[in-house]
């Protein structure tokens, strides 16, 4: 238990009484950053000195590559905003997956002296909901020695599987301010016929997980005609909204959380937040419920639909750099792949388009960047051309899949160099 909890003014207080030299700060993310509180610490960074920040991810492009001449900065990849810092050679980046990071802070693998966190008012009985954002915050709140709250009158009051009591909060400021929001991308064709292969494995009963961008929103559009689907996810978006009110998204299969929709995140706009908030249907969980191995390994007919940079012949997986950008991160994807894997009925997916922005294929000979999710992990690719079901298949068997859901243009280069591949069989 922290002692009574001090108020404190943005315009005024001095961070330096309480954040020393050498501290380490966890703070929320995504969507659940506490701007005024990261706009606090920039502004003061030269009087508090060098100390180090863990910022998972961002969207709401406060952070800067200036701002690391006072604060180190750290995160498990390029995800948003962070793109900028990446390319400029002044983010530190840790390969762990999201279901790993509360471990990371309790065993204090990642400092965490000071906590900075964004929750929704407290209700009668001193309670605050982490509103947007759970997944690894709750760690942060028990291992920091000082926690400090952002109290946004417009954070809604989602459901959480741990209320925050007024207790553990050291300090606070009080702020009136839109969230961060996260729109949905603009639908494509090739995003549509992405979704309509994705769709295929997808019957009634199924239990989602997915993330946001423009092929999940799609995949959402063509299930409004499914029965008692579920979801379990790490994060979800708007699509949340539209699956519930088509009828869709019952939660009705579920043994455990029947009836609720589980996210450790919500990454969406305004539309979501309102649906959210005091909704019985939807539970803000920490990370390690929603990307726990035994919790999704359990979960009849997991389906996980997770996104890539570049997939190689044999199915190796990079979701996180290429051509020397980091343009994402491990995140949870090799959580939902292993769980959908072992989900009794479960399938696990890997959607992408097969042609680069670039002009150069994703389907490729040889990773140019991280294995993110190894082969033997994998279960379905999808592009737009078709879906290749690898598990269980030969590694030759693989490169003739993978070449058939490649763009037309690429295939003949890719069937070359695939050669001693399909010769040897290994």
């Amino acid at each position: 238990m922290k002692s009574a909890m001090l108020k404190i003014e943005p315009s005024s207080f001095e961070l330096a009484s309480l954040i020393k030299p050498g501290d380490g700060i966890v703070w929320g993310q995504a969507c659940g950053e506490p701007t005024t509180l990261i706009e606090m610490l920039l502004a003061q960074r030269q009087q508090i000195g060098g100390v180090s920040a863990f910022a998972g991810s961002s969207f709401s492009g406060i952070l800067k590559p200036e701002h690391t001449d006072h604060i180190k900065i750290s995160s498990m990849g390029a995800i948003g905003a962070l793109r900028s810092l990446a390319k400029a050679g002044v983010l530190g980046i840790i390969p762990c997956h999201v279901g790993q990071i509360g471990s990371y802070i309790r065993q204090e693998l990642l400092p965490c002296d000071i906590a900075f966190i964004q929750v929704s008012p407290a209700d009668a009985a001193g309670y605050h909901s982490y509103g947007l954002i759970n997944d690894y915050t709750g760690a942060a709140v028990r291992a920091a020695r000082i926690v400090i709250a952002e109290i946004n009158s417009r954070i809604p009051r989602t459901p959480c599987d741990s209320m925050l009591h007024q207790s553990a909060i050291s300090h606070f400021v009080e702020t009136d301010r839109a969230p961060v929001t996260v729109g949905s991308g603009r639908i494509e064709a090739t995003d549509i016929a992405i979704a309509s292969h994705a769709a295929g494995f997808i019957g009634d009963g199924a239990i989602l997980q997915f993330g946001i961008g423009a092929v999940p929103d799609a995949i959402a559009r063509l299930l409004f005609d499914r029965r008692n689907l579920g979801l379990h996810s790490g994060m979800v978006g708007d699509a949340l909204v539209d699956l519930t009110e088509s009828g869709a998204l019952t939660n009705a299969t579920k043994s455990e959380n029947r009836g609720v929709s589980v996210t450790g995140a919500l990454i969406g706009t305004q539309r979501l937040y309102d649906f959210a908030d005091a909704n019985p249907a939807i539970k803000l969980c920490a990370s390690s419920i929603t990307h726990s191995e035994a919790i999704l390994s359990a979960l009849p007919n997991l389906i996980s639909i997770n996104s890539a940079i570049e997939v190689d012949l044999t199915g190796q997986v990079n979701a996180e750099a290429i051509g020397g950008n980091y343009l994402g991160g491990t995140g949870g994807q090799v959580d939902y792949v292993r769980g959908a894997s072992r989900s009794p009925g479960g399938r696990s997916i890997i959607a992408l388009p097969a042609t680069a922005p670039n002009g150069g294929s994703r389907i490729v000979a040889a990773l140019s960047g991280p294995i993110t999710t190894s082969r033997s992990e994998i279960d379905v690719i999808v592009t737009e051309f078709g879906a290749a079901e690898l598990k269980g298949q030969t590694l030759a068997n693989r490169a003739r899949r993978m070449i058939e859901i490649a763009h037309p243009d690429f295939r003949a280069t890719l069937d070359q160099q695939a050669h001693s591949l399909l010769q040897r069989g290994f």
